[in-house]
């Protein structure tokens, strides 16, 4: 599911704004680790994360890499790879 922020421009209309195009190191869950409290979700600034079937997902579409939700997990359950890394 790829979102995109829309955002007025001006006189000129309204445009979108790729925010997983800025995106140098990606966040990558380590299910066993992860004790799903949402602080991740609480802190990611452009709403990449979402919980489904009671599991906190990572929305790659969407995430900027900007690292917040990686480093305000209680456990390190989230680490930050280089984009193109497994």
């Amino acid at each position: 599911m790829a979102r995109d922020f829309i955002t007025p421009k001006g006189d000129e209309g309204i445009y979108h704004i790729d925010t997983a195009s800025w995106r140098t190191y990606k966040p990558v869950m380590n299910k066993d680790i992860c004790i799903e409290c949402g602080i991740c979700l609480t802190y990611c600034p452009v709403n990449s994360i979402h919980k489904q079937n009671d599991q906190y997902i990572i929305d790659l579409s969407f995430c900027k890499g900007c690292g917040i939700c990686a480093n305000e997990c209680p456990k390190k359950a989230i680490d930050m790879v280089l984009e193109g890394e497994k």
